[in-house]
């Protein structure tokens, strides 16, 4: 194969540019998917990492992690989809990406709900803070919520 491939890049005859040409097109077009693969080992690296840190992820962050992944998915499952009968991809490979594919989908969105109602409830937090925390005196126990400050009692101690 390799000399046929020499051979077309010499100026060989046309019928050795014909056969080596789509077969040397194929193993560029079938190598593709490895750009993809090693993508998505990497985020699953980044996520198994943050996992077993002392510091954890917050809801936003891992949210965008797996929104980086389930597009990785998105592209995989096109590509193999485009390419499974050309490149030979057997159908257990095919099958097993996309459950995974749907698996971290499945993921991603209750990961994603929760960071949105993390975020909606430290907005609420904040807006009560800035309005001097509405009747009960702030956030828990009369504090004054996320701001950090702390107020003295005033008067004779």
């Amino acid at each position: 194969m390799s000399s046929k491939i020499i051979a077309a890049v010499a100026g060989a005859a046309l019928g050795s540019v014909l056969i080596a040409g789509p077969a040397f097109a194929q193993n560029a077009e079938c190598g593709e998917i490895q750009k993809t693969l090693q993508s998505r080992k990497d985020l699953v690296a980044k996520a198994n990492a943050a996992s077993n840190s002392k510091k954890k992820m917050t809801p936003a962050e891992a949210c965008a992690l797996f929104g980086k992944l389930q597009t990785n998915g998105n592209e995989g499952v096109k590509w193999i989809a485009a390419n499974k009968e050309w490149c030979s991809i057997p159908d257990s490979f095919a099958e097993g990406f996309k459950a995974d594919h749907l698996k971290v989908a499945g993921i991603r969105t209750k990961i994603c709900g929760v960071a949105a109602q993390a975020a909606k409830m430290e907005a609420q937090a904040r807006a009560q803070a800035q309005n001097g925390g509405g009747g009960s005196g702030g956030g828990m126990l009369g504090g004054p919520g996320l701001t950090g400050s702390l107020k003295m009692p005033q008067g004779a101690l």
